[in-house]
């Protein structure tokens, strides 16, 4: 499909509510660097029911336009509904690129958009570049079983299209009142071309759940926390510092913590401000969901961890130690008795 536009489109997935899902408003950040490079708009594209606060959000973190459509069947997703919606707005208005979410829907839709507009699809990207010398984005994402990383062109076909990690990109701080241009779609998709239908929700247990997403805070085991009891004085130093607790895949794979908490390249990809990683080597699946940590602290009895060649911060020394008199200083600090 030839672009009529140099626009880049963020799709910004809601929930039944008609907000707007974190990770769309995440991605409109290097959206906005890369809409500049191209010499286009960053158009924030919203598909739900009772919008308007999804717009608002996209509007405040940025977007030059706004493209909506709005109706009962995109309350909660299908593949058939938003495939439909996304198709025909993409060959209206032929985006050069767009960036999608790899949550669990936008994996879904991104395979199935990208084979009816016949171009490529770069998945689980967890950096993205402008190519000056192309002019098409460098989207980088883990490979080979995350031991390396690849980096990927799509020369021949438009739009670009990639699926980004939630967490990898922080959201820009929102611009209270700030409003751009507002297209409304009246696209519907008949009940008997939707395949599926939602039956019933079932919530997670409250007990099994982490926002390690959203955390600002967050303190790692890894296999040398050696069992599940070696998360305790982790869970004692996150509480203290009103963090969370997270895994490394080992750790998750042994049965020692629930996945719920991994971090990596098959867990989640996190952001936070601060990252501990206790008794975590460092191999490149894990730093690959963790390496954008705004500062980064490696407690580990090896010297030669290769978590030491990320972090800001390292101590050689036993987990088992060094974490209860790091907690009884930060609770000291802060009063906690």
């Amino acid at each position: 499909m030839e672009p009529k536009t140099k626009d880049l489109w963020v799709f910004i997935e809601t929930y039944p509510d008609g907000s707007a899902q974190s990770v769309g408003l995440e991605l409109l950040n290097p959206g906005r660097e890369l809409a500049d490079k191209q010499g286009g708009k960053l158009v924030g594209l919203v598909i739900g029911h009772n919008t308007d606060p999804a717009v608002k959000a996209v509007q405040e973190h940025g977007a030059d336009q706004v493209i909506v459509i709005d109706g009962e069947e995109y309350e909660h997703f299908t593949t058939d509904a938003y495939v439909n919606a996304l198709y025909e707005v993409i060959t209206k208005y032929a985006p050069t690129a767009m960036l999608i979410g790899a949550t669990n829907n936008g994996r879904d839709v991104g395979p199935r958009l990208s084979s009816r507009l016949k171009t490529g699809l770069t998945a689980d990207c967890t950096k993205l570049a402008y190519d000056d010398e192309t002019g098409n984005i460098a989207w980088t994402r883990p490979a080979f079983g995350g031991n390396l990383m690849a980096t990927i062109l799509c020369p021949n076909h438009r739009p670009e299209l990639g699926t980004v990690r939630p967490g990898v990109f922080k959201a820009t701080e929102p611009e209270e009142g700030r409003t751009c241009e507002v297209i409304k779609e009246d696209i519907h998709v008949a009940p008997e071309d939707i395949r599926t239908r939602l039956i019933k929700e079932m919530k997670e247990d409250a007990s099994e759940m982490v926002d390690l997403v959203g955390a600002d805070i967050i303190v790692s085991g890894g296999r040398g926390v050696g069992g599940p009891e070696g998360f305790e004085p982790l869970q004692e130093l996150a509480d203290a510092l009103g963090g969370v607790v997270g895994a490394s895949r080992a750790a998750v794979d042994s049965g020692w913590i629930a996945h719920s908490h991994q971090v990596g390249q098959t867990g989640k990809t996190v952001g936070p401000k601060l990252y501990i990683a206790c008794g975590i080597s460092g191999a490149i699946q894990h730093v690959a969901g963790m390496s954008s940590s705004d500062c980064i602290v490696a407690i580990n009895k090896d010297e030669d961890a290769p978590i030491f060649d990320i972090a800001d911060y390292g101590v050689v020394g036993n987990l088992f130690d060094v974490v209860p008199a790091l907690t009884a200083e930060v609770k000291k600090i802060k009063g906690i008795a």
